[in-house]
């Protein structure tokens, strides 16, 4: 698959999982493709922690109410911390997700599906919070996405998307 055939074929997977876990080597090759994302003024204000552990693993997943990702044999969280960049400026949120698709596009080339958990994980619920207490995750970073990573049990749904023409135009808005 090339670049561009990953990217058309990425959805979001919210289905069961096969039992089969996921290699170490490509669970490094995920987070290798989250560390080359781009970084404002290479802050490189995002960590991960990849879980492929199934006792640890299933103690996260205990902690997550309602369920996410509850078959995936394996999980890449998220962490970030607010760096200031210059002037005032913190780009983490940006940094963060320019990591997150990076790893999901490798997810998917490796042959794998996941979701961006991201809303449930930073609700007022602080879910974030407990993951990162359980994985002794220091108080400057927040934990902010939940990958599950593994090989789909169920057939993948691709979402309709809008035309190209409806959403992206050539020298000027609507044009």
């Amino acid at each position: 698959m090339n670049t561009l055939e990953t990217i058309a074929a990425r959805a979001s997977y919210r289905g069961a999982y096969k039992a089969d876990p996921v290699p170490r080597e490509h669970l490094r090759a995920i987070l290798e493709a989250g560390c080359a994302a781009p970084s404002g003024c290479n802050k490189q204000t995002t960590s991960f922690i990849a879980v492929d552990d199934p006792a640890l693993l299933d103690e996260l997943k205990a902690l997550v109410m309602p369920r996410i990702g509850d078959t995936a044999p394996a999980w890449i969280l998220v962490l970030t911390r607010p760096i200031v960049a210059y002037r005032d400026r913190v780009f983490n949120v940006q940094d963060y997700s320019a990591a997150i698709q990076n790893m999901l596009l490798a997810i998917v080339e490796l042959g794998y599906e996941s979701c961006w958990f991201e809303g449930h994980v930073t609700d007022e619920d602080d879910l974030g919070g407990k993951l990162a207490a359980r994985l002794g995750v220091p108080d400057e970073y927040k934990l902010v996405c939940v990958l599950p990573v593994g090989v789909a049990a169920e057939e993948i749904r691709r979402p309709h998307k809008k035309p190209l023409e409806e959403r992206a135009w050539f020298n000027g808005f609507g044009g």
